[in-house]
């Protein structure tokens, strides 16, 4: 009997661009998991089109709608859970999750941070990275805990910052390397190499010390 493959629902706020790099992956057979829902907090965001373009079920929660944070992530997890997925993956999904929301799937959510954590959390990275002239920059995929852009790291793709660079033309090179990594690792959980206990990663039944670095 063959494995079941893991179900994946990925949350978005935006235009989608980290979601379109899974479902390429998904076509070419390059990512062994299906996507069960795509889920976004706002009804105008463009993946929700990226989605039903690719015939993949969607769900609109606004969060506007609720009196705070878990309240809404109680909505959410209630279609997450209808779907029955094994994993959740944040793409550009806006929203900082309740630490109800985390617990509920402890070690099954994933992000992806445009910094080479633990350095820049937060906002605004690329400017930041500029304007400390650092040499390097990139993205890391992390599993999340409570603590924000805090979560045991897994992978990053790391890239050299160039002379004269905007933080624009660094965000997209960025963004680049994200729909690379972002999709290996999702492959590493779906394989059933990658998983988190003891509030770190572990690949291969082998505790990561550090994440594992893609230079592009």
């Amino acid at each position: 009997m063959s494995k079941q493959r893991n179900r994946a629902a990925i949350l978005i706020s935006g235009s989608g661009s980290n979601l379109q790099s899974f479902i390429d992956h998904i076509e070419r057979r390059e990512l062994d998991l299906d996507i069960a829902v795509v889920l976004s907090n706002r009804a105008d965001a463009f993946g929700l089109q990226r989605a039903a373009d690719a015939g993949l079920p969607t769900a609109v929660v606004a969060h506007g709608d609720f009196p705070g944070r878990e309240a809404f992530d109680r909505a959410v997890a209630g279609i997450l859970d209808e779907h029955e997925v094994d994993l959740v993956i944040l793409a550009g999904f806006m929203r900082i999750l309740s630490p109800w929301f985390v617990q509920h799937y402890a070690g099954r959510v994933l992000n992806v941070h445009p910094a080479l954590l633990p350095a820049y959390p937060g906002l605004d990275t690329h400017q930041r990275v500029l304007d400390a002239g650092d040499r390097w920059h990139g993205s890391t995929v992390h599993f999340v805990t409570e603590e924000l852009d805090a979560g045991p790291l897994v992978l990053q793709g790391r890239i050299a910052v160039r002379d004269g660079e905007t933080a624009a033309e660094l965000a997209t090179r960025v963004q680049a390397a994200e729909h690379r990594i972002y999709p290996e690792c999702a492959a590493l959980y779906a394989a059933g190499r990658l998983q988190m206990r003891d509030n770190a990663a572990w690949l291969d039944g082998e505790k990561l010390e550090k994440p594992l670095v893609r230079d592009f």
